[in-house]
């Protein structure tokens, strides 16, 4: 599929609108449905299809191996982080209601780190999964 000329202006033209509505998602999960796990799941997407129309190789010099389990610590971090900053600001593990002077605002900065926090995580599995499944048959050959 590398070589086609349609697919590739087709992706290039769709790729950004995913990456677009990943964050459309994120930031509407705070009011409604959606949220870090659904965004972290079409942001991954993105990457496997432009992996799919590309080639592997080019899809690991965009996203690389690096970056995907800097994305799988960081994810996890940033939510155990909002965790403990409610911890130290006097609250229990995970109260959004310390976070800020106005406990509206301080839940509503919580519940958005912790949904971006998973975002992140779930982007970084989703492609460490696919990057694992695609190199499977690669080192037999």
């Amino acid at each position: 599929m590398r070589h086609d000329l349609v697919l590739r202006v087709i992706a290039k033209l769709l790729i950004p609108f995913i990456l677009l509505f990943a964050v459309y998602v994120q930031f509407h999960g705070d009011f409604g449905p959606g949220g870090g796990f659904q965004a972290g799941v079409i942001a991954a997407a993105a990457v496997i299809f432009y992996a799919l129309i590309y080639g592997l190789d080019t899809a690991r010099c965009v996203v690389p191996d690096r970056l995907v389990e800097t994305m799988l610590a960081a994810g996890v971090l940033l939510y155990a982080g909002i965790g403990f900053a409610g911890l130290a600001l006097g609250g229990n593990y995970l109260d959004y209601f310390v976070l800020a002077a106005d406990p509206v605002a301080g839940q509503h900065r919580g519940i958005f780190w912790v949904e971006a926090g998973v975002a992140i995580t779930v982007c970084g599995v989703m492609l460490k999964i696919f990057y694992m499944f695609t190199a499977r048959g690669r080192d037999e050959d």
